[in-house]
């Protein structure tokens, strides 16, 4: 075999026949035979960046040409370092440490070597990566090594399931990818007894036709066990899923069936036609609620926990109200010194806000702090302090960004800058999600006023889809499931009605039309189709549009009068409509919504938010 190459031998281990990898000259085929002298030694080994420097690329990911080995010549340069073995580490310290810098985890590894020049531990078979490997789960193609650095491209690992990162065996052709530590794991020719069948179960390699009948469905490149009792199959990662887990699109908690009682089944999830003949995720409490099994285990929607023997909690909120109840009409906010005071909406005041949507008041009721201006919607006063969001699979904490942190967060369903309350999961794996609050108040159903059915959440595609109401790339989105209306979370978190000072009338929100020449806006008097617009604000009965910028502003959750850090500036926040309406410094327009007072040394300038 080329010495380049590495592949997998059938070997007897523990009276099972198991297929492990060797490389012809880091880990040759143990001989029964064959006496190992103890002057045999391994060779160096190159740290995996000194691998990734000898590639001058400025792609993202590009395959890797360089050998593992650490050879010391005249063109030695101080960036080719060589890792040394670890003989004290064990699999608990390891992880504990923060495991493998390459795959970043995974105790699957025994053997460990450290980079003193890097100061970072790794896997041994993320060390010997050699540039080619052939594997049984991919038997069709050769798999090599790349590096892999594309932030935006999610990948995963074909054994697995984590994020395939950094160095990564690929096939260009199939697009699989695997952690040089799980490419180089022992298989299984039998697993006896295994989790999801009576059965042992047979690996076998060529699954281009086979139907899983745990998830339902036919993924040529994932690996396969079979039982050829009952023409049983099961896809590898199938195969140990969970029995019971906890998703964020229902309230109770679900369990696997193998099949379902003969009629027609929906997706609590995708909201498409389920398989009666395949496994799925059903609800005990709630007899029509029915999920698919690859639709369950989305990692935005589970949370990679298994519950079997787990007491359940029914309701997060419970005992955790953002409010105490002084006395008719009369509450204690959780996040309010003082108290306040239910009234009802009737003149239109542009500057009261509401603090934690920071949307004006329009109408309907609110509480009114009897001290000074604190102003709360109804609705958003009663919003509870702990959530379980359909965007994503751990609870979120209601809180109040810090102000004196001068720092604003953006959204993760919406995108939009804000300062002021935000639902947080204290996860830090989660990469600090938040939501603020208006999206974070959306759940499916989704009664969309701008159309005629409900709107549903939609799963993260990996192509975005265009929103039909602003024409852009949607972050997050709600589809109709009759007629493919898709709406994004900042379309549709907009106030579909609005108010102007200078209109006693309400403006709604229209789109979908083409704007005409003789259309402008009443705040800013430019034309809507000179200015690209997609959507505005539309008043029926005066025929007057406007800018959705003018009205509330680039970022409407961004209050006046707060302060933050933009840049190595601090800024403060200004009342939109000035009478001056000073010049931006950066469009160079007449700034007309809110606008940032930036405060350098001894000048002062403006910019539109």
């Amino acid at each position: 075999m080329d010495s380049s190459v590495g592949g997998f031998y059938e070997v007897e281990k523990d009276g099972n026949l198991v297929l492990v990898y060797h490389h012809p000259k880091y880990c040759p085929i143990p001989q029964t035979q064959t006496v190992t002298s103890s002057s045999d030694l391994q060779p160096l080994f190159l740290c995996p960046r000194s691998r990734r420097r000898k590639i001058k690329s400025y792609s993202d990911t590009y395959p890797l040409n360089s050998s593992p080995e650490y050879v010391l010549s005249t063109t030695t340069t101080s960036h080719d370092h060589h890792v040394l073995p670890l003989f004290w580490c064990n699999n608990k310290e390891f992880d504990a440490d923060g495991g493998c810098y390459i795959c970043e985890g995974s105790n699957s590894g025994t053997d460990y070597y450290f980079c003193n020049y890097c100061s970072i531990k790794l896997h041994k078979e993320c060390i010997q990566s050699p540039l080619i490997i052939k594997h049984p789960y991919h038997p069709e193609h050769y798999l090599q090594l790349f590096f892999h650095d594309d932030n935006f491209r999610k990948i995963e690992c074909l054994c697995c399931g984590r994020k395939a990162h950094w160095l990564i065996y690929h096939c260009t052709t199939c697009q699989a990818f695997m952690h040089p530590i799980c490419a180089m794991k022992p298989i299984p020719f039998l697993i006896d007894p295994p989790k999801k069948h009576i059965h042992p179960l047979t690996f076998f390699p060529r699954q281009t036709s086979l139907t899983c009948n745990v998830c339902g469905l036919l993924r040529k490149i994932y690996p396969t066990y079979v039982c050829f009792r009952c023409n049983f199959v099961t896809h590898n990662d199938c195969m140990n899923s969970p029995h019971i887990i906890k998703i964020s699109r229902h309230r109770h908690r679900i369990s696997f069936t193998f099949s379902l009682t003969s009629r027609e089944w929906f997706c609590g999830v995708c909201r498409l036609s389920i398989n009666v003949d395949y496994g799925a995720y059903t609800c005990d409490t709630c007899s029509d609620y029915v999920v698919h099994s690859i639709c369950a285990l989305g990692k935005d929607v589970w949370d990679g926990k298994e519950l079997e023997g787990i007491p359940e909690i029914i309701d997060i909120t419970e005992n955790d109200g953002p409010f105490e109840v002084i006395s008719e009409g009369v509450i204690l906010y959780f996040h309010h010194n003082h108290h306040l005071r239910l009234e009802v909406s009737n003149v239109y005041d542009e500057n009261m806000l509401c603090q934690a949507c920071a949307i004006p008041i329009y109408e309907g009721n609110l509480y009114v702090c009897m001290e000074c201006d604190f102003i709360l919607h109804e609705t958003c006063a009663k919003a509870p302090r702990r959530i379980q969001h359909a965007l994503h699979p751990h609870p979120l904490v209601l809180e109040v960004i810090n102000s004196f942190t001068y720092n604003t967060f953006r959204c993760n369903a919406c995108d939009r800058g804000s300062i002021g309350f935000a639902y947080h999961c204290r996860m830090e794996v989660c990469n600090f999600f938040k939501l603020d609050v208006r999206c974070a108040l959306i759940s499916e159903p989704f009664d969309y006023k701008g159309h005629e059915d409900p709107l549903f959440l939609a799963l993260n595609p990996e192509i975005k889809p265009i929103c039909h109401i602003c024409k852009t790339e949607c972050l997050k989105q709600l589809n109709c499931i009759k007629c493919n209306f898709i709406v994004c979370f900042k379309c549709v978190t907009l106030p579909y009605k609005i108010k102007y000072k200078h209109d006693t009338h309400f403006l709604t929100i229209s789109f979908g039309e083409e704007v005409r020449e003789q259309e402008w806006c009443e705040i800013c008097e430019r034309s809507l189709k000179d200015t690209c617009t997609k959507v505005f604000y539309w008043c029926n009965e005066c025929c007057t549009t406007f800018h959705i910028e003018c009205l509330i502003g680039g970022d409407p959750y961004i209050k006046p009068g707060q302060y933050f850090n933009k840049w190595v500036c601090r800024v403060q926040v200004l009342p939109k409509c000035n009478i001056s309406r000073p010049l931006c410094g950066s469009c160079k327009n007449r700034c007309i919504g809110k606008i940032y007072d930036v405060g350098y040394r001894v000048e002062c300038s403006y910019e539109c938010i």
